[in-house]
């Protein structure tokens, strides 16, 4: 029993460790393969499946300039090509002190939406989200994403960066050293860049 609850400890130990180290770097690039995968599709037309969810918002973003006075193909590319600078800058790590005020400017427009649309977001049954209301709430998950990553980039920009939490494990009385060691935040420092 007591190896268990041993055993136990420093799997989670181990666990923690792993993601106090690893988390954000793999949340930067899970988000960035999004932002890429989704901003290459876009360059297809037809192909991805929110090209008329994209070309309504727009529409009314715009005030209807689009495509009145600039052709929807070239607002879908220009929205496409945003999203593939976002994710390459998130895959990559560069520039994302930078590319975060972009990223910024596409979650507006990607839950804009949720203000302009509402009737075509939540006609369902009482109500209740459509497919695309669905594909549009979901995207509040990249927002949450997006707040951690710039948060986290902006303390890794300052130099003050969190230390990581003791362990629990005799090498943290052993040395105080390394609790206090800084967590990678998984973006290029400036001196780096």
């Amino acid at each position: 029993m007591h190896t268990f609850r041993a055993t136990t400890m420093v799997a989670h130990d181990l666990l923690a460790g792993l993601a106090a180290r690893h988390g954000l770097t793999l949340l930067r690039i899970s988000m960035g393969l999004v932002f890429l995968g989704f901003g290459v599709l876009k360059f297809f037309p037809g192909v991805s499946p929110a090209e008329n969810l994209v070309e309504a918002t727009i529409h009314e973003l715009t005030g209807g300039a689009v495509p009145a006075l600039v052709p929807f193909a070239v607002a879908l590319a220009g929205t496409a090509a945003l999203e593939c600078v976002i994710g390459l800058s998130l895959v990559s790590g560069w520039w994302f002190h930078r590319v975060r005020y972009l990223l910024a400017l596409e979650l507006a427009g990607i839950l804009s939406p949720l203000v302009l649309l509402p009737g075509r977001l939540f006609s369902g049954p009482g109500h209740a989200p459509t497919l695309e209301g669905q594909y549009v709430l979901k995207d509040i998950v990249l927002l949450a994403a997006a707040i951690v990553l710039a948060a986290r980039a902006s303390t890794a920009d300052s130099c003050t960066v969190p230390a990581v939490p003791a362990q629990r494990d005799h090498r943290a009385a052993a040395a105080p050293g390394r609790a206090t060691a800084p967590v990678a935040a998984g973006f290029r420092t400036t001196r780096e860049r």
